[in-house]
């Protein structure tokens, strides 16, 4: 007990000081963090790494005739032509129908009879190429370009059509561009192309594009046979006819000078574009093929071509389509991305995100998709296109990029193109939908799954996580959550987004703040109690929130039913836990390096969620004082032992010492408090120290009682906190020196402290720790101060060395600018500071002065440097 002589200082606390309710400094809450109640830290979740790139992995809650397939069939039949022109829903007006009488036949109108075409010889037909062979079918179903032109011999009859001269005037317009006469009939002289007159419909004739050069299909060609048989009968036309068709012409073409750029494309598309699909038609070898396409995707970028409006892209798809059966993974990203640059939509766009997804599928490619930049194209998809009508591309565009996204070499350029934002923007709206119809859109699960998937990969970069912020993706996720409760995979991928992201200081703040996910994640317990991979994440996010966020702890307190369900689901894996044990042969099997079992690991999250929240005062109590959440944790020590789970055993055993600090009416600790101190001794006695220091802090706690200290003697667990003093280690030493201080409040019991050294081990720690731990100072001087309270003389009591120790050291702790001369930071001086001056100089003042009245110096003593 304290002399009552000594009326300066106050009656000394226990080792752990009750809780106060009025304002703490930062000192007390420091302190109350590092020795009555502590949070507990634990390893985020594994997640296996899938051995085949699929939509959907092994531990998919999909079954495979629910779910879209990953592989399939993909051929050039698959794409549909008529995607190749846009659909337009405008009316068009009947052609007027005028009847006009024969006239008599002449001698020349027989060279405008049409004979039927022999067809190809089979032959012949065999030596073509499969490519060629079917742009040769296209050619005999209806010319691909206009085929018909009239012969340069009759330039009375000619109009012209692409390039209309308007006279009268001394400028002549061209093509929109006003010249002069003189200007304008070179313009004509100098200009490669005949401009013919065919019967109302006017066209470019090139005869001389290409001089030198292998002719071109038909199809490809702006002239024909059967052009120059009927542009020879037109040529005897009546005067009236030809006047009337001139009109028509040049109003036509008058209509036609708002677009200017048809006719250049038209000069481009000939001398660019068709030499390059001819390369194309020909199919020598993939190398030549590959650079063709680059070629065109470069010329088409130039001339202005990319996109769907220009009209002439049916040519160019219906030739890119026929070489995805070449089945060249090379080839076939180049066509992909250039199909895509076409704008195709409906069922082509589905398909070309297949053939992507197909590729994408081996990890081998992924030195392709990098060097073409695929990933690009596939994030203009996710951004530009309808989400409502392209749910199925979507799916397979998002599959390919969940694919990329695995691989760490991809992040930072999908991160700087965007992908977060696309991603979080589709979310929302799949949210703001299924808010406003009620209903899911199909398949939105199905890309849900992707989408959340590759969020889940991102997050590993600190740029993702700082967007995922400043966008307020976190609410998004829980609305996802929320409205997909029923789609198991949906809420497994956001719950390791959030177990993540919760690694994270500034993330896991920011869910803290999302007040509704609280009872969502008490929800996804409810739903999916016994689904493994999924609870222990949701408890991993839960014991993130309630480790440092005492706000966090009180929300999810408040939740209806928060601690049932968390003890509910302990009983649950509890049992699953035993019952492996059982079926494993218990403990008298040789322990080998096992791999943690499921429930187990469930377990461990579990008691770090109890231990944090048992932090809070309103929920603590509670806990201490509920039969079931003590029977669990009592039981898990029973059956556990520190060599086959150090991590449960350990968090088990925090838990229990957090409990401990509340001494409530009708506490079960209190009530087991023996039961306990039996159990902790296999803890004292192991060779684990962080399991050591678990069981020595319990005791700390339960040495406040007289039957634990009298438990204590009598089993000499006094000795091993005395051999704990020279454990050199603070944290082991400060509770170690906690235990024995609790046991010198009763003078019968302070006698100990002589056995094993045990005062010359106090004064060692507080030399080597009391410059840089001022609390653990305090303690020591704390424990010297009970142990001396009927103190005759300082040497027969301390002993002449640890006295004279005592009488070097205190002073020079006790002068400021000595003992706070040490090498910290601004903040941790101030603390340092304010420890001093609140907790160790009190206590040490008053010690040296009762050592120092029951001394006689016989010499000076030195002051020991620091």
């Amino acid at each position: 007990m304290l002399s009552p002589n000594d009326k300066k200082l106050e009656k000394l606390d226990p080792f752990y000081r009750p809780s106060m309710s009025k304002q703490k400094t930062s000192a007390e809450i420091i302190s109350e963090a590092r020795n009555a109640l502590r949070t507990v830290r634990t390893q985020r979740p594994f997640t296996p790494r899938e051995d085949q790139r699929k939509l959907f992995g092994s531990a998919s809650s999909r079954t495979p005739e629910n779910r879209p397939p990953s592989s399939f069939s993909l051929h050039a039949s698959s794409f549909e032509s008529s995607d190749s022109r846009p659909i337009s829903s405008a009316r068009l007006s009947p052609l007027e129908l005028r009847p006009k009488a024969p006239a008599s036949p002449a001698p020349e109108e027989d060279l405008c009879l049409s004979f039927p075409k022999p067809p190809v010889d089979a032959a012949k037909m065999r030596r073509i190429s499969s490519a060629r062979a079917r742009l040769f079918r296209a050619a005999s179903q209806g010319a691909l370009l206009p085929d018909r032109t009239l012969p340069p011999a009759e330039p009375k009859k000619t109009v012209e059509s692409k390039e209309t001269i308007v006279k009268g005037d001394p400028m002549v317009k061209i093509n929109g561009i006003y010249l002069t006469e003189s200007n304008a009939m070179g313009h004509l002289k100098s200009h490669p192309l005949q401009l013919t007159y065919d019967g109302g419909f006017s066209e470019i004739q090139a005869q001389e594009m290409f001089k030198g050069t292998t002719s071109l299909p038909s199809h490809l060609r702006s002239g024909g046979e059967q052009g120059k048989r009927c542009s020879r009968a037109s040529s005897y036309s009546s005067s009236s006819d030809v006047s009337r068709l001139e009109a028509r012409a040049v109003s036509k073409a008058n209509l036609q000078e708002k677009d200017t750029e048809i006719e250049v494309d038209e000069v481009f598309w000939n001398t660019r574009i068709v030499p390059i699909l001819h390369e194309l038609e020909k199919e020598e070898n993939i190398e030549t093929i590959c650079a063709a396409c680059t070629q065109l995707h470069h010329a088409l970028a130039e001339g202005n071509m990319l996109g769907n409006k220009f009209k002439r892209r049916s040519i160019l798809l219906k030739t890119l389509y026929k070489l995805v059966d070449i089945g060249s993974d090379l080839l076939s990203l180049k066509l992909a991305k250039l199909i895509l640059a076409l704008k195709v939509s409906r069922k082509n766009l589905l398909n070309v995100c297949k053939l992507i997804f197909k590729i994408s599928r081996s990890e081998k490619n992924d030195s392709l998709i990098e060097n073409d930049s695929i990933l690009e194209s596939l994030l203009e998809v996710l951004r530009n296109e309808d989400l409502h009508t392209n749910t199925e591309a979507f799916l397979y565009c998002m599959g390919a990029i969940k694919f990329i996204s695995g691989n760490p070499g991809f992040l930072d350029e999908m991160i700087s193109k965007g992908a977060v934002e696309i991603l979080v923007n589709l979310i929302k709206q799949i949210n703001e939908n299924t808010r406003k119809c009620g209903t899911c859109l199909p398949n939105s699960g199905h890309l849900l799954v992707q989408m959340t998937a590759t969020l889940r990969n991102l997050v590993d970069s600190p740029p993702a996580r700082s967007k995922l912020l400043s966008i307020s993706a976190l609410p998004q996720l829980c609305a996802v959550m929320g409205q997909y409760m029923a789609d198991k995979d949906v809420c497994t991928n956001i719950a390791r987004i959030f177990s993540k992201l919760t690694s994270y200081h500034d993330c896991c703040a920011a869910l803290a703040n999302c007040s509704r996910c609280y009872a969502l994640f008490l929800k996804v317990i409810n739903k999916y109690q016994k689904k493994q991979d999924l609870v222990v994440r949701i408890v991993f996010i839960l014991g993130n929130l309630t480790a440092k966020n005492h706000q966090a702890r009180e929300q999810f307190s408040k939740e209806k039913g928060s601690i049932p369900t968390l003890l509910s689901l302990f009983h649950t894996f509890y049992k699953l836990d035993l019952c492996a044990e059982e079926q494993e042969g218990g403990a008298q099997q040789p322990k080998v390096q096992r791999s943690r079992a499921p429930a187990e690991d469930v377990l461990i999250k579990l008691t770090r969620v109890l231990a944090n929240l048992a932090i809070h005062p309103g929920i603590g109590p509670v806990l201490a004082t509920n039969p079931h959440a003590v029977g669990l944790l009592l039981a898990t020590l029973e059956y556990k032992s520190i060599e086959d789970c150090e991590e449960l055993v350990i968090n088990t055993t925090a838990t229990i010492n957090n409990l401990s600090y509340y001494r409530v009416k009708h506490s079960i600790i209190q009530d087991k408090k023996l039961y306990i101190a039996e159990l902790l001794i296999k803890l004292l006695v192991s060779n684990n120290m962080d399991g050591i220091l678990e069981a020595v802090r319990v005791f700390g706690n339960l040495s406040q009682d007289n039957d634990i200290c009298d438990f204590i003697v009598q089993k000499n667990v006094h000795k091993f906190m005395i051999a704990l003093l020279d454990a050199k280690h603070q944290d082991i030493c400060f509770s170690a020196c906690g235990v024995l201080l609790n046991l010198t409040v009763d003078k019968n019991k302070r006698v100990i402290l002589k056995e094993g050294g045990g005062i010359k081990k106090l004064v060692d720690c507080l030399r080597h720790f009391g410059p840089t731990d001022w609390q653990l100072a305090c303690l020591v001087c704390k424990t010297l101060w009970n142990f001396s309270e009927n103190i005759t003389n300082a040497s027969s009591c301390f002993g002449d060395e640890d006295t004279n120790t005592l009488l070097v050291l205190l002073p020079s702790f006790l002068d400021e600018e000595l003992a706070l001369d040490g090498s910290f930071d601004q903040d941790l001086k101030s603390y340092h500071k304010l420890q001093w001056e609140t907790e160790f100089k009190p206590v040490a003042q008053q010690l040296l002065n009762r050592i120092q009245s029951h001394h006689t110096f016989l010499e000076p003593l030195p002051i020991p440097s620091f």
